[in-house]
């Protein structure tokens, strides 16, 4: 087991050192360019996939990497949506799936998940995706066609929506592919191609 305390300290003996110019700057400044919404699995690191520094990326992880569409009410994705784009003013929104994703298996595999009954009502944010995926390959055709539905769920945040009006935010749809390290995007139409 990975001994956290361990870690902490190599952090500060090895890797802050280097940084520590960056980390004062970050102290007191915060603007990343990119909102990152991906899947929570430990698999897929966004800061080590984009080659970003600390500061750069505002990271949302959710299993399966769902975004609810907008409802009145308090919800902890959307405040962070919300904060984002409407506060930070992040120019680039990435929603990221990812192979081998557990929240999509369960679904395509069509799990009995009675054990965990939040993961299978969470898992509902993706029903639009499994709708369209239906009969068309398994797993990895709905971890494509998840990215797409949760795009749509995003747009319908009034934040993204008013900056995508605007022209202020742009939205990138793509697969993490765990085996080859290979970024896909999914959504070449509407979206612009990963830039790291």
């Amino acid at each position: 087991m990975h001994d956290l305390a361990e870690g902490v300290a190599r952090f500060r003996r090895d890797v802050f050192p280097a940084k520590e110019g960056l980390f004062a700057r970050l102290a007191t400044e915060h603007r990343p360019h990119t909102l990152f919404i991906g899947c929570s699995d430990a698999r897929v690191v966004p800061e080590l996939i984009l080659g970003c520094e600390p500061g750069e990326l505002f990271v949302v992880r959710t299993a399966g990497n769902l975004v609810p569409a907008h409802a009145p009410g308090t919800d902890g994705v959307a405040a962070s949506i919300e904060y984002a784009v409407a506060v930070l003013g992040v120019s680039r929104i990435v929603v990221c799936g990812h192979s081998a994703c557990g929240a999509m298996t369960a679904l395509a595999e069509g799990h009995d998940l009675a054990a965990a009954p939040a993961v299978a009502d969470w898992l509902r944010h993706a029903d639009a995706a499994s709708a369209r995926a239906a009969g068309d390959g398994g797993t990895s055709a709905l971890v494509r066609e998840n990215v797409h539905a949760q795009l749509a769920n995003l747009a319908t945040h009034p934040p993204v929506a008013r900056a995508l009006a605007r022209g202020t935010v742009t939205l990138h749809g793509w697969v993490f592919d765990i085996a080859t390290g290979r970024v896909t995007d999914v959504c070449a139409d509407a979206c612009a191609a990963p830039t790291h």
